[in-house]
């Protein structure tokens, strides 16, 4: 039996021409391809989909970036966003269960390059797990760092909003603050050893927006340990601390005994929750609105 042959119809030809053409328009899916705070490239060959965050810091960011979904395992202490919590642990960042890591299969690291322990980070990196060294020194670093991460994890859209959002906020700030009576600030980060923070930290870019001036802010380490007798010389106008918990301004107690404080003598003692303002996340937006609200309050009792 013959086969009955014949022309394509002019339908087929239209279909198959506008395939073609729509195949063609198509590009091809870059590789993510972003430079890490380190200055390496952390190349992959398609967006990550098991990540594992070695900060609380790193988490949060993550999941701000619209990564939550793809995040298999993070360290002690990642509490937010909830969800954070009901992730698998790998150890703290200061000393991480490697046998964890690699259990989880990730297809991306994100590392907290000053706090986690980097001779374990770079056997990680030699093994072949992509790494991306996380460091934001200043609030425009934490919009950069949620860009970067978006596009190694495909969810650019979320994660340039994320961005934009922040610096919008902190614009806002900036502009409300500029001409904002100075204030003298001691921001205590931490109770025993007693630590501060010095200006090239990013809680201190949060007293110089709101207008306020580091007392400690010359020193030399980022964090720098200091003596009660060193607060006292400087007399600060404000003194801020963060705390152990939430909702727990305990370290401020201690201060009260010194009576020749001006910040004592005008009660100026004030607690911002830690997650708020001693994480490079964009939470430390809301960090920063209730520390210059303080520092209003201060303005306000001259």
């Amino acid at each position: 039996m013959r086969r009955k042959t014949g022309k394509m119809s002019a339908s087929c030809q239209f279909f198959l021409l506008s395939l073609c053409l729509m195949t063609a328009a198509v590009p091809a899916l870059a590789a993510p391809c972003v430079q890490d705070d380190s200055g390496r490239q952390v190349c992959l060959e398609q967006p990550a989909s098991r990540i594992i965050a070695l900060s609380p810091g790193a988490t949060e960011l993550l999941f701000a970036a619209g990564a939550g979904e793809k995040v298999v395992g993070a360290v002690s202490f990642s509490d937010y966003p909830p969800a954070a919590e009901k992730l698998p642990r790998v150890g703290s960042y200061k000393r991480l269960d490697l046998e964890a890591v690699l259990a989880l299969k990730p297809d991306l690291i994100i590392a907290w390059r000053s706090g986690n322990p980097m001779e374990q980070v770079e056997r990680l990196q030699a093994m072949g797990v992509p790494v991306y060294h996380s460091e934001p020194r200043r609030f425009d670093d934490i919009s950069t760092t949620l860009e970067r991460l978006a596009v190694l994890a495909g969810t650019e859209a979320v994660g340039q909003g994320a961005a934009d959002a922040l610096r919008s906020g902190m614009d806002s700030l900036r502009q409300r603050y500029a001409e904002a009576a100075p204030v003298t600030v001691f921001y205590q980060v931490w109770e025993e050893p007693l630590m501060t923070v010095n200006n090239d930290h990013l809680i201190s870019e949060a007293i110089e927006i709101c207008g306020g001036v580091n007392v400690f802010g010359e020193l030399a380490s980022l964090a720098p340990k200091i003596s009660r007798e060193a607060v006292l010389a400087k007399d600060p106008e404000v003194i801020i601390a963060g705390g152990m918990g939430e909702d727990d301004p305990a370290w401020l107690d201690p201060w009260k005994q010194f009576s020749s404080l001006r910040a004592v003598q005008q009660d100026n003692l004030f607690f911002v929750a830690p997650s708020t303002l001693q994480r490079p996340t964009p939470q430390m937006l809301a960090g920063t609105r209730t520390l210059c609200s303080h520092l209003d309050t201060v303005r306000a009792r001259d």
